[in-house]
């Protein structure tokens, strides 16, 4: 199982890096594509990413994850690249995992039809990109194979979601646990 975590140009930078990190701290191998035709993907607010892949070079199997961070117009160029969008709609008519936080829920997953009947949530004002899918407004929302998140001040929250659904609580727990999310003021 590999983690694919998708990054479009004006990607939000919390929502993408964060779950990197957090994704490798639970030790799932977790890659960064890029759907550019180069590594450098560039954040919303100018940070330089250099990806570990092409996704003209990625193959994403059954049990893998596709994770779509959000921010704008990141979430637009995710759903504008048709081998993406092909490769998400594949990946979902064959059971597979995949996640998506701030305006990707409702512009790239919504957007494709790959929520309905599927509880989500996504960034306020975003509803209007999937008008069908009743967005909850919850932080994160869990539902079969799909996890959504609201947006970057739920970030860690949508990461350990994800870590419990590929990893287990357990392991969920001892990531929040070292970064003291856990700690009891």
């Amino acid at each position: 199982m590999k983690m694919y975590v998708f990054l479009a140009d004006g990607f939000e930078e919390i929502e993408a890096l964060a779950t990197v990190d957090l994704l490798r701290r639970a030790g799932l191998e977790t890659v960064t594509v890029s759907i550019n035709s180069g590594a450098e993907v560039t954040g919303a607010h100018g940070v330089k990413v250099l990806a570990d892949a092409l996704l003209a070079d990625t193959t994403v199997a059954a049990d893998d994850w596709m994770i779509m961070p959000g921010g704008l117009p990141g979430a637009t160029n995710l759903v504008d690249d048709i081998t993406l969008t092909g490769m998400l709609k594949e990946h979902h008519a064959n059971g597979g995992h995949m996640a998506a936080i701030c305006a990707s829920p409702a512009f790239v997953l919504g957007a494709l039809g790959l929520l309905d009947g599927v509880n989500a949530t996504c960034y306020p004002g975003c509803e209007g990109q999937a008008p069908d899918v009743k967005f909850s407004g919850k932080p994160v929302e869990v539902s079969d194979k799909i996890i959504t998140g609201r947006g970057p001040g739920y970030t860690m929250q949508f990461a350990l979601a994800i870590i419990t659904a590929a990893a287990g609580e357990d392991v969920a727990t001892r990531v929040a646990d070292g970064l003291l999310l856990t700690e009891q003021h």
